[in-house]
């Protein structure tokens, strides 16, 4: 027994010392299990972090094509706007041009018609003079008119012979034809009781008169008759050579285009 104590001794030290080292060893590994929790929950916070962070930038570059698309595309548009902006600035200013263009054409027609108005009023003024100021004379439409009775240049309404009062006031009324180149002569027979055969005898007689007598050029002169309603006689209307006047028109819009 004595000699089985030191082996007792000795073995129960061992067991003592393992049972503290293994009691250290377990808490050692608690340790180790407790920093493995902590490093896995450190790893799964940061996966997250790393995935929001992923989506972030996902989201980031799918912005950042959107505003390329977007960027191109306002550039297109400005690009289109300045193309629409410079043909509408042409356009304008070619139809300022042909405005342009269609007033002096205008004003050139407005200032020949202003011309032949003022030609006829001063005609009238003449015309009262020649013919004295009690002749029938009036300006209708920038037309002149002379006007006189049957009875007066032919005795009668049934008359084509010129009396001589007649012939007297034809020559003065020829002077300011043959005075007036630019105007044409229309001599006018007007007729109330519907015959007009004797009334195309009276301003044939008219004629042949300024144009045998008188001088007058055929070519200046017209005839016709119509029914007068409720008057009669001889007109004798002095008006512009249309014919002329839009030639000159036609001259006219062409120098200002």
């Amino acid at each position: 027994m004595k000699r089985n104590l030191p082996l007792i001794l000795l073995l129960v030290i061992a067991t003592s010392a393992f049972s503290q080292r293994k009691s250290e060893l377990f808490a050692e590994i608690d340790t180790l299990k407790t920093r493995i929790s902590e490093v896995e929950q450190e790893l799964a916070k940061a996966k997250r972090e790393i995935s929001s962070s992923s989506a972030e930038a996902e989201a980031l570059r799918a912005e950042n094509v959107s505003l390329r698309d977007a960027n191109a595309t306002l550039l297109g548009n400005l690009s289109n706007f300045s193309e629409l902006s410079k043909q509408n600035s042409e356009n304008v200013n070619k139809a300022m041009a042909a405005l342009s263009r269609k007033e002096k054409q205008l004003s050139g027609i407005n200032d020949m018609i202003s011309a032949n108005d003022s030609t006829a009023i001063v005609s009238l003024t003449r015309i009262k003079q020649t013919l004295g100021e009690n002749a029938k004379v009036g300006v209708e439409g920038g037309i002149v008119v002379i006007s006189n009775s049957l009875n007066t240049l032919f005795g009668s309404d049934t008359s084509a012979e010129l009396t001589e009062e007649g012939k007297s006031w034809l020559a003065g009324v020829a002077d300011i034809i043959k005075s007036n180149p630019n105007f044409k002569a229309e001599i006018e027979g007007l007729n109330i009781t519907g015959e007009f055969g004797p009334t195309y005898n009276q301003v044939a007689s008219v004629a042949s008169e300024m144009v045998s007598n008188l001088e007058v050029p055929a070519a200046n002169i017209a005839i016709s008759a119509k029914d007068g309603n409720f008057k009669e006689g001889i007109n004798i209307k002095l008006q512009p050579d249309y014919k002329g006047f839009y030639a000159k028109a036609k001259e006219s819009a062409k120098a200002a285009q």
